[in-house]
């Protein structure tokens, strides 16, 4: 079908389809910054924690959060919550390991994870001295 000289219809569809994705770029321009809103989230601020006591060499300091250990040549602290379900680990001192109460989930001293349900190795954090025998400032 060929259109009459005064035929105005393909020209009323070529702009009723323009505005249609008009549209919809308009729509996509104001959905993305609420999409990326929706999914921000606010960093969490690190804490400093201070263990004012003298943990000798081959010790083990345990806190809520964390397990902090002397050894000889650095001193290091890992997480208290199992990288399973979030349970709080306890330490053995005769195994030397930390072992989960809930699924019995183990990890070395240095966090990594040796057997049970936990896929991932526990968090270490930053330690650093405070000076002769004043103890440790541990930042998680």
């Amino acid at each position: 079908m060929t259109p009459e000289p005064g035929d105005n219809r393909p020209r009323r569809q070529f702009f009723s389809s323009g505005w249609n994705w008009l549209k919809l770029v308009i729509g996509l321009l104001v959905a993305y910054p609420l999409l990326r809103f929706v999914r921000f989230n606010v960093p969490r601020k690190p804490r400093h924690i201070k263990v004012e006591k003298k943990i000798l060499v081959g010790d083990v300091h345990l806190d809520a959060d964390f397990a902090l250990f002397v050894g000889e040549q650095e001193v290091w602290a890992i997480s208290r919550t199992c990288t399973h379900l979030g349970c709080r680990l306890n330490y053995s001192q005769e195994e030397g390991q930390m072992i989960c109460p809930c699924h019995q989930s183990r990890f070395s001293r240095h966090g990594h994870r040796l057997a049970g349900p936990a896929q991932k190795d526990l968090p270490r954090y930053k330690v650093e001295a405070l000076g002769q025998e004043k103890g440790y400032m541990v930042t998680i």
